[in-house]
């Protein structure tokens, strides 16, 4: 399976810089120059960094209340439950709802609900997609003769007693599949820091076993996108994806027809999209988060 890019905190000071890949509603400020019906967020390194709103955040939100607009925050980390986001999202100054934030603990768990309701899986995960699952009656083992399903999660228990049962469900008896929530390499952490993420559990019980991870279910998948728009009850025409990841954000948002825009206060650095294949590139680059914000209804100031 292919994992997410990943680079260095940016810089700021780019703010003009736009990569167009729609010109019909390009703006001289270098975001958009019209409202949408629906905005789509990633939450770690585009609305916040560990405990600290980005600038332009609470502004934004305020701003996208008062015109009506739907929002829904997206989030490959299954470390949290969409509860858990909400609350912390309310904390820091922007009011949120559970309904408004969809995470892969969310789609993991709607996928095997609606593709294999009475599969058997070992979770390698931590304890809020386990939480999930229960409550949605899926079976969960450690026993490798009734495993169907491996979940290879962002995990920071994993060891290898976990990577041994991985092994003899799929390889050993040859009956479990390799299936993944997000494939991101690391998880940002504040300071340009990082942790392994779950890839680094792909790339394990991949290199033991020598099978391929089959599905995911968090962004760039379709299948993330297709569960963001059935929430909010919108098209494709009527979102733009916000986020700071080439690789998962502007990836499924591009695969999926969507207009994009990347903000460089997260993962990704101009130096970063500036090398990457134009193919690659959002429809708009902005400095911060607000300047998802037509110029003319944005207000200024440089406080969260």
């Amino acid at each position: 399976m292919s994992v997410a890019p990943n680079g260095d905190p940016h810089e700021k000071g780019h703010a003009s810089v736009v990569f167009e890949r729609s010109p019909e509603t390009s703006s001289p400020a270098g975001g958009p120059d019209r409202l949408f019906a629906g905005y789509i967020f990633d939450l770690d390194g585009t609305v916040y960094l560990g405990d600290q709103l980005l600038p332009g955040s609470r502004r934004l939100f305020e701003r996208l209340s008062s015109l009506g607009r739907e929002v829904l925050f997206l989030s490959n980390n299954p470390t949290r439950s969409p509860e858990d986001y909400a609350a912390k999202l309310t904390r820091l100054g922007i009011p949120t709802s559970a309904e408004q934030v969809l995470n892969t603990v969310t789609t993991m768990t709607s996928w095997l609900v609606r593709h294999h309701p009475d599969a058997t899986v070992f979770p390698i995960s931590e304890e809020p997609l386990k939480r999930s699952l229960a409550t949605a009656g899926i079976r969960m083992s450690e026993d490798p003769t009734q495993i169907d399903f491996v979940i290879a999660s962002y995990d920071r228990a994993f060891d290898y007693r976990k990577l041994q049962i991985a092994f003899d469900a799929i390889r050993t008896h040859g009956r479990a599949r390799l299936i993944t929530t997000n494939p991101d390499r690391f998880c940002p952490l504040p300071g340009g820091q990082g942790e392994p993420d779950s890839a680094a559990i792909i790339g394990a019980v991949e290199g033991c076993t020598g099978v391929r991870c089959e599905q995911n279910t968090g962004k760039p998948d379709p299948y993330m996108l297709d569960a963001a728009l059935e929430r909010l009850g919108l098209t494709v025409a009527e979102c733009v994806m916000v986020g700071d990841r080439l690789g998962t954000d502007i990836r499924m948002a591009i695969d999926g027809g969507m207009r994009s825009a990347l903000v460089l206060t997260g993962d990704t650095t101009l130096e970063t999209l500036q090398a990457s294949p134009p193919d690659d590139h959002p429809t708009w680059v902005i400095e911060r988060i607000d300047h998802v914000l037509p110029l003319v209804i944005r207000t200024g100031g440089d406080d969260a």
